[in-house]
């Protein structure tokens, strides 16, 4: 689990409040306009762009859901900086387990590869080996699919689509991760048990 502090309801409930506010700021400048209020404007619809942004990320983060708002030309931290029609992408997945039953994991490897020892080892080796061999057989997917199977426990997950440059085989296999770059980042997906946590009748 990530010790990252999550967001909260109220804090949900506090961005949607500060975005009924911009919007009562942003319609009293523009009906108010003149020539001489233009700078008065442009700071409301700045303040109102912000704070729907920040709305909805709350919302996505808490809910999972978003709002129909898209604010033109975001340049925020956290906005997407990357082209509009990229030549290939990167997705990029991290998925944790927690080891709850290493005789069974062992157990399942061994009918893969007869060479591990049965039981595998006191130090820790078997398991590792066993993982080895049960990544090696299957795919991601799958693994997740039958992780209670295979003696693990799934934990948190996120995918990343990111933009990317079209690379050439092997190119970036070294070091895989380097260049993950959130401002590159087209869209995300999370499963957490933070999420499940929530009370429903708060």
């Amino acid at each position: 689990m990530s010790d990252a502090a999550q967001p909260t309801i109220a804090e949900v409930r506090a961005a949607a409040e500060a975005v009924k506010a911009a919007i009562d700021r942003h319609l009293e400048a523009v009906s108010s306009h003149s020539a001489a209020d233009d700078a008065a404007v442009s700071t409301a619809y700045e303040q109102l762009a912000t704070a729907a942004i920040a709305y909805d990320q709350l919302l996505y983060e808490v809910y999972d859901e978003v709002t129909p708002f898209e604010v033109p030309g975001d340049e925020g931290p956290g906005g997407y900086h990357g082209p509009e029609q990229p030549e290939a992408i990167s997705v990029l997945i991290r998925r944790d387990y927690h080891v709850v039953d290493p005789k069974r994991l062992r157990a399942q490897a061994e009918r893969l590869d007869d060479s591990l020892t049965p039981g595998g080892g006191s130090d820790g080796g078997g398991v590792n080996a066993a993982i080895g061999v049960l990544f090696g057989e299957f795919e991601p997917d799958e693994i997740a699919a039958r992780s209670e199977e295979f003696g693990l426990e799934e934990a948190d997950s996120t995918l990343w689509v990111a933009a990317t440059e079209p690379s050439e085989p092997g190119e970036w296999l070294p070091e895989p991760f380097e260049h993950a770059d959130p401002q590159l980042l087209i869209c995300r997906f999370d499963v957490s048990e933070v999420y499940d946590d929530e009370d429903p009748d708060d």
